[in-house]
């Protein structure tokens, strides 16, 4: 059967990728609430330097671990999907998928970290992907499968990009698992549990002797752009707790068991704008910090083991909890 090598985790927001020398004028011009920080550029530059050195970590150790081939849960965040059409799970396998062709920030824009050229393309593994939607089929999922990818010039999903250009080569092959995180309603954390769970069991099912990995990018706590945004780091301190001694159900509950406090526009989803659906969420924080249940998807991968916490960065510029971890005990 295949061999499951370990789990990592990775934050993937812009501050992953903007020189640190840009956050303080997007800290300033962004609706941030009134408490949080304004933090200097020599504090924004070690910080900066603590999230690459995150990636670094992470990368050597994907090295180390001889893997084969990555699984990678993301999120969408409308690069494949829109809302005419929104699976909450859908699985990439095809041979090859690409880089977005446009620039973000446009044509003088500046980044941080290591990027494939745009329109880069990075190799699938249909052979796995295709053994993973098929097994949690039989697994009460019914994940929706892209073949080609549906909006070219767009790219795949960016997270999966941003696993695909921190953590390998850039020819590792990579299979993209892509969850509805950002748009209301989203999935769960129990059913994102669940879905780890069964991905485990079709990974351990495959013949043969391939070496796989298995990656969530994205969170933790997050809303950018919203007005009022703050970060919470006591809600993002217990979902690592939980993480550090193998809880994946526990974090899986901490995510649905939170509640919104009045008042607090930065998770207002009841609207509908280009981004917000205007739904209510199923439980728990919403928008970008939902892109947690993709941490919670690969903990239950390897639910049981402990997780190395490489480190949990509170960048206020967004603001977010970017945070680095992994597990080699599979």
């Amino acid at each position: 059967m295949a061999t499951l090598v370990g789990t990592f985790f990775h934050s993937h927001g812009g501050s992953t990728s903007m020189p640190p020398d840009l956050w303080r004028e997007q800290r300033l011009r962004r609706p941030i609430r009134d408490d949080v920080p304004i933090e200097d550029d020599e504090a924004n530059a070690e910080k900066a330097a603590r999230t690459h050195e995150g990636f670094r970590v992470l990368r050597e150790k994907v090295a180390e671990l001889e893997a084969d081939v990555l699984v990678v849960f993301s999120d969408d965040q409308q690069e494949c999907f829109d809302f005419n059409n929104f699976p909450g799970f859908a699985i990439f396998v095809g041979e090859r998928f690409t880089k977005s062709t446009r620039r973000r920030g446009g044509p003088d824009a500046r980044q941080a970290g290591r990027h494939a050229e745009l329109g880069f393309a990075f190799n699938g593994h249909p052979e796995l992907a295709t053994a993973l939607l098929t097994g949690v089929m039989k697994r009460g999922f019914d994940p929706a499968f892209c073949m080609d990818m549906p909006k070219p010039d767009r790219g795949l999903a960016s997270g999966v990009i941003r696993t695909a250009e921190e953590l390998t080569d850039f020819s590792l092959p990579i299979v993209p698992v892509m969850m509805n995180l950002y748009f209301a309603p989203q999935v769960t954390g129990i059913r994102s549990y669940q879905f780890g769970r069964a991905v485990r069991e079709a990974i351990d099912e495959m013949p043969g002797g391939l070496r796989v990995g298995v990656v969530a990018s994205g969170g933790l706590w997050h809303t950018p752009g919203m007005p009022g945004a703050w970060l919470n780091k006591e809600f993002d301190h217990r979902t690592l707790e939980c993480l550090k001694v193998g809880d994946a159900r526990g974090m899986a509950e901490h995510f649905d068991s939170y509640v919104i406090p009045a008042g607090d526009t930065s998770q207002d989803t009841g609207r509908r704008a280009r981004n917000v659906t205007g739904m209510p969420s199923l439980g728990g924080p919403a928008l970008g910090t939902r892109e947690t249940c993709a941490w919670i998807a690969a903990a239950a991968v390897t639910e049981g083991r402990p997780t190395t916490i490489v480190d949990y960065v509170d960048v206020y510029a967004s603001p977010v909890g970017n945070a680095f971890a992994y597990c080699d005990q599979p």
